[in-house]
């Protein structure tokens, strides 16, 4: 029989007992000086962090991208260059539910994804659709808080989600996809992943394009019934996290096939949307999906805290040949899920060995809580830059293109001349009957307990899309009323 593994103390030393706590005599009290006891305690005491404000309740796995198409004409990204495999890691989640929140809820999935190249990492850290409910950062803490608790009641409020987006005409694109079919995925795997916002793309000869990046299910879209998910909560609140891991253990890896749109900077001047509008899509038939590669997961956490709930994403993470746009929402995102990590996680959240690149890191960061990794410089007299002792320093090669902006800065209203329902109008009409029927009982079932004039508020905006969406959603009002 082979000899079991050491129990240790946190410092190293053998632990006796691990049975009993030191006591003065049989019926004593437990003496201070149990070091070993003390530290569990302590450590059970910490072994919570805080759970993210958003997209708290997570499922996720290690894979690779495989880039099979040629784009290079596009970028110099490497990571995106014909040929390539990059190690990466996913994460997939709920908008709203806290860390304990059933998985088959209807709501927003996010679809997060890090990706290990050898020129750092990047993040592309979207949803499992092409928009979103608001498209200046300013509403978003607003949005969020109503898809949170009630100050007073600590309960979900229809009322609060609903009196939001009849205010805010520009969700009507993110709301009927939410509460159509596609709002109530299966399974992580189940379900498209986007990057949603827009991009761009530069090459070597320093000329940008604009890219939206698409990762299209290669399961098969599959989707529950509001019925249907009420009976599979009732029987398991775990059902992604079982379903992903699941499939991975059996060796069944699941696969999306990675597209991207592509837009010049001089098509972007013309087209009669905004394209860095997040609550817009870029129709197919004028910038059509480009396939150029496959994203596979085909390997478990060996510890989920470890490496999906410390997994930490951020679009500020990019590489050489892939860079930011003027989405406004991206560009608040670039600063806010950054700092959210250091709050969450600690100052240097970068170096966990699930954030941390694979590629050589050397910058001048400095001290501070955890800093168990030393100077990152190379050279410990290169603790500031610029300095006359070889120190990491610059590569004005790795600077993008310049971004071509036009008009005055300054405050405007998004909502002057933006068309809010012409989308809209073409997804609907995309719909069957059977699931445009479907459509309207969610929303009446999301309704329940709403005000009248705020229900009737939306239901203008249903009817600006097609009479026969606020038609719709008023007949199955009137079937639950009855």
């Amino acid at each position: 029989m082979s000899k079991k593994t050491q129990l240790t103390t946190s410092a190293g030393a053998p632990v006796g007992d691990n049975q009993n706590s030191q006591t003065a005599g049989p019926r004593g009290p437990v003496l201070m000086q149990d070091y070993h006891l003390i530290e569990k305690l302590a450590h059970q005491n910490r072994e919570r962090i805080p759970e993210r404000t958003v997209h708290a309740k997570g499922w996720g796995a290690h894979g690779t991208l495989t880039i099979t198409g040629d784009i290079s004409k596009y970028t110099r990204a490497k990571v995106l260059q014909p040929g390539t495999v990059t190690p990466m890691i996913a994460r997939f989640s709920t908008v709203a539910g806290e860390a304990g929140a059933a998985d088959a809820e209807r709501d927003v999935r996010g679809f997060a994804l890090k990706f290990y190249t050898e020129e750092g990492n990047w993040d592309l850290v979207g949803n499992n659709t092409p928009v979103f409910f608001v498209r200046d950062p300013m509403k978003f803490p607003d949005f969020i808080h109503t898809q949170k608790r009630h100050p007073r009641t600590n309960m979900r409020s229809p009322t609060a989600m609903w009196d939001f987006w009849s205010l805010s005409p520009e969700s009507l694109h993110q709301v009927t996809i939410l509460m159509s079919d596609r709002g109530l995925p299966v399974a992580p795997m189940n379900m498209n992943g986007y990057g949603s916002h827009t991009y761009s793309l530069w090459n070597e000869k320093g000329e940008r394009y604009w890219v939206k990046f698409h990762f299209k299910t290669m399961q098969g879209h599959k989707h529950y019934t509001n019925e249907e998910a009420a009976d599979v909560i009732g029987q398991s609140r775990e059902t992604y996290q079982e379903a992903l891991f699941g499939a991975i253990e059996s060796g069944s890896f699941p696969r999306w096939k990675m597209q991207v749109q592509i837009m010049s900077e001089a098509e972007a001047e013309k087209t009669s949307y905004n394209p860095f509008d997040l609550t817009k899509v870029w129709p197919h038939g004028e910038f059509p999906p480009i396939d150029i590669g496959v994203m596979e997961l085909n390997r478990n956490a060996d510890n989920y805290f470890a490496e999906i709930e410390q997994l930490a994403l951020s679009p500020s993470n990019i590489v050489p040949g892939i860079a930011h746009s003027p989405d406004k929402m991206l560009q608040a995102r670039v600063f806010s899920y950054a700092d959210a990590h250091r709050y969450r996680l600690g100052t240097h959240y970068e170096a966990l060995p699930v954030n941390a690149p694979k590629c050589p890191v050397h910058h001048y960061h400095k001290d501070g809580p955890m800093n168990f990794m030393g100077q990152q410089s190379g050279n410990v007299d290169a603790y500031y830059e610029p300095n006359s002792v070889d120190g990491p320093a610059e590569d004005p090669q790795y600077n993008e293109p310049p971004l071509a902006l036009s008009g005055d800065a300054g405050r405007f209203n998004h909502r002057d001349g933006n068309d809010d329902y012409g989308q809209v109008r073409a997804l609907f009409n995309l719909f069957d009957d059977g699931q445009k029927a479907r459509l309207y009982s969610n929303i009446a079932a999301a309704m329940g307990g709403v005000p009248e004039n705020i229900i009737e508020r939306q239901l203008g905006h249903f009817e600006k899309v097609h009479p026969d969406y606020a038609a719709g959603v008023r007949a199955a009002l009137d079937s639950n009323a009855g």
